[in-house]
C-alpha cells in the first residue's frame, strides 16, 4: 500500500510543470440570480392602503378648490354670490396642511398596523389603536375651523384637548406594552 501511494505521488509530481510561478488572478464565482420579475419586498407604493389615503387627500385637496371664497375667480362664483368671508378664515395652504396631517395620521396608523400583523409584533397594534383619541382630536379641529371658529362650537375645543390627553395617554402605555414584550421576546433569544 505504501508504493501505491509513494507511485502515485510521484507520477502526479512529474506532471508538474515546474516552470517559475505567474501570478495569476483569483476565480471567484460569480452569484447567479434569477431575474427579478416583481418586486420582492414590500414598498409603500405596492401597499394599496396607504397609496389609497393620500391619493384620497390629493383628490381632496384638488376637489374642493379654494378654502377661501375670495380667493375663488369671479367666473366660477357667479356676480350673485357675495365674497365676504370672516377674518378668522383659515386660508387655502393652512387647510392644506391640516388636511394632509390628518391623512399623514391615518397612513401612520395603518403602516404601524401593517408592521404589527407582518413582523409578529401583536404589540404594535395597540400602538395604532392608541392613536385613534388623537385623529378624533384632529377632526375636532377641522370640524371646529370648517365652521370658522364659531362660539357656538366651543365644546369641539374641550373635546379636541380631552382627546389629547386620552391619546397621549394610551400612546404612552402602548409604547410601554412594545417595550415589555420586546424586552421578554429578548430575553428568551
Amino acid at each position: 500500500m505504501a508504493t501505491t501511494t509513494l507511485l502515485y505521488f510521484t507520477s502526479a509530481i512529474s506532471k508538474q510543470n515546474l516552470s517559475p510561478a505567474t501570478p495569476r488572478k483569483p476565480i471567484i464565482p460569480q452569484k447567479t440570480r434569477p431575474p427579478i420579475t416583481k418586486l420582492s419586498t414590500p414598498c409603500l407604493i405596492w401597499n394599496p392602503k396607504p397609496v389609497v389615503c393620500v391619493v384620497g387627500s390629493f383628490l381632496a385637496l384638488a376637489l374642493a378648490g379654494s378654502a377661501s371664497a375670495t380667493e375663488l375667480p369671479p367666473l366660477l362664483l357667479g356676480p350673485s354670490l357675495p365674497l365676504n368671508e370672516p377674518a378668522n378664515a383659515l386660508s387655502l395652504p393652512t387647510w392644506a396642511i391640516h388636511v394632509s396631517s390628518v391623512v399623514e395620521w391615518i397612513t401612520a396608523m395603518a403602516l404601524v398596523w401593517q408592521y404589527g400583523e407582518k413582523s409578529g409584533f401583536e404589540s404594535w397594534k395597540g400602538l395604532s389603536w392608541g392613536m385613534v383619541p388623537l385623529l378624533g382630536g384632529a377632526f375636532c379641529a377641522c370640524t371646529w375651523h370648517f365652521f370658522y371658529n364659531s362660539e357656538s362650537l366651543e365644546v369641539l375645543v374641550a373635546l379636541q384637548a380631552a382627546l389629547t390627553v386620552i391619546g397621549n395617554a394610551t400612546m404612552c402605555y402602548a409604547a410601554f406594552r412594545i417595550c415589555k414584550l420586546s424586552e421578554e421576546r429578548s430575553q428568551k433569544l
